[in-house]
């Protein structure tokens, strides 16, 4: 251990000098930290803060005007605590240490001469972005809050949408630099705790120098990192977390970050919307059948182009293959290479219109598309039926509730392709079997991943390609969940009410 590491630790001194200049030595070189000195009473003390992270103004006016003001001969822990500073939170500390964590975690520090402790005065207090709608999950019904970068703003409105002395948080500290804060939240009493002992173990196994987005906490402790598919569910919506949480979930917060973790996912979470639990069920259904049919136009339909034009024209009518020879007369490239052409220059300007701001990305994502599409097919390099496919593709792949499992499909069709162009519709297959395969290993957090149809559990599957009604679902997913398995009590249907 460095002579560094050790004085950080070492223990606060009577001697306000020796703490001071410690502090000084390690906080060097830093202009935004204020070392306040103070005169209470006979003894002397320093304020030590960073300027933009406290309340100046509650600092100044429960604080400093009490000390200044104060004319006794000496001072102990409990006058300070309970007499004479008013700041609703204090707390003690005896580290150099400790005493730093608190400075730049945003809280004032405290310093009194003959005292071996320093007072920690909870007045953080920076700009924060306020509360809005979530942009990469809007929906038509439900609530239009989202979580913002701050981690206590995003707590409580968790805490809004569950009023539950059940409703646990625990607090860590990641990153050897940064010491992000990190919340950790369950409910006590449903959730299984071998679930919350495992995301603890592997949020403290993470050895970084810094976390500044919760994707290096989900890359990090997701249990197949190699796998194309998410296996953590990311979501800015207070209303998702809360319904996870309330079905034997974790959750998992970072501070600086909207985007909450939570844990474990199935594939088909990730093809759920926050939408189909407040429409009515049949609504619900018919949506996530709508989803379910276009992820596989989104994964294969390029794939099986190339295949029918390539191999076998036979599975074709006869007028659709004189159009599609006809079309494909003029260009001189193969289907793979006219299909990568389009997806690839697809995927450009899907990126660029996320990249542009806002009030021009969107038009010249579109009219990109639009001029490209009409000059590559009047200047025969793509086919009019490739880029029907591919704009099929592209607005198939936008009905995908979730981004990460979005763009996983959009990355797979490129492989398909290549196999398809190579052995047709058995390329396809094969690709077909090893997606197949590869999901049944997939584990989050140690539960299968297409949960509850493999293996398969008849009971759970009232809310995986169908939506059944609430009055229905009275239990939660029996995989997850590890204590309380009644969601409700045996409430009839309206029609067995009157």
């Amino acid at each position: 251990m460095s002579k560094e590491h050790t004085k950080e630790n070492k223990l606060l001194s009577i001697n306000l000098n020796e703490n001071i200049n410690l502090l000084k030595k390690q906080l060097s070189k830093s202009s935004d930290i204020t070392f306040r000195k103070l005169h209470i009473g006979n003894q002397s003390g320093y304020l030590i803060f960073v300027n933009g992270l406290i309340d100046t103004n509650g600092i100044q006016v429960h604080a400093l005007q009490q000390l200044m003001e104060y004319e006794g001969s000496s001072l102990s822990p409990e006058q300070i605590e309970e007499k004479i500073i008013s700041i609703s939170e204090i707390s003690l500390v005896s580290t150099i240490e400790e005493s730093i964590g608190n400075i730049l975690d945003g809280n004032a520090i405290f310093l009194v001469e003959y005292l071996n402790k320093a007072f920690v005065l909870d007045a953080k207090s920076f700009e924060t972005r306020s509360i809005s709608e979530p942009e990469t999950e809007s929906s038509i019904r439900g609530p239009r809050e989202g979580f913002n970068e701050n981690l206590g703003t995003s707590l409580s409105l968790l805490r809004r949408k569950i009023r539950s002395k059940n409703l646990k948080v625990l607090n860590k500290k990641i990153g050897e630099e940064t010491q992000t804060n990190v919340a950790i939240a369950y409910m006590e009493g449903i959730v299984n705790d071998d679930l919350v002992i495992e995301v603890e173990k592997r949020l403290d196994d993470i050895n970084i120098d810094g976390i500044l987005e919760s994707g290096y906490i989900e890359e990090l402790i997701e249990d197949n990192p190699s796998s194309p598919f998410p296996q953590i569910q990311t979501t800015e919506r207070p209303d998702t977390v809360a319904a996870n949480l309330l079905e034997g979930r974790v959750s998992i917060h970072v501070d600086g970050t909207p985007f909450a973790l939570i844990v474990p996912v199935t594939f088909w979470q990730m093809l759920q919307a926050s939408e189909d639990y407040y429409e009515r069920f049949y609504i619900s259904t018919f949506l996530r059948w709508i989803r379910l049919i276009f992820l596989f136009i989104a994964l294969f339909l390029p794939a099986l182009y190339i295949a029918l034009t390539t191999f076998h024209h036979e599975m074709l009518p006869t007028n659709l293959i004189y159009s599609f020879a006809a079309a494909r007369e003029a260009i001189p490239f193969p289907a793979l290479v006219e299909a990568l052409i389009m997806e690839i220059s697809f995927e450009a300007l899907r990126e660029a219109g996320v990249r542009l701001p806002k009030t021009i990305g969107q038009a010249v994502s579109i009219l990109g598309a639009l001029v490209i599409g009409t000059a590559a097919v009047e200047a025969g390099i793509v086919s009019a039926p490739m880029v029907i496919v591919v704009s099929m593709t592209g607005i198939a792949s936008f009905t995908i509730p979730r981004f990460t499992m979005a763009i996983t499909i959009r990355l797979l069709r490129f492989p398909l392709m290549i196999l398809a162009s190579i052995f047709g519709l058995f390329g396809i297959v094969v690709g077909f079997v090893i997606i197949s395969i590869h999901l049944m290993k997939l584990r989050s957090f140690g539960i299968p991943y297409l949960t509850p149809v493999s293996p398969l559990s008849v009971g759970e599957l009232k809310d995986v390609f169908i939506r059944m009604p609430w009055w229905s679902m009275r239990n939660r997913p029996q995989h997850v969940v590890g204590g309380n398995l009644r969601r409700e009590e045996n409430n009839l249907a309206p029609e067995a009410k009157k």
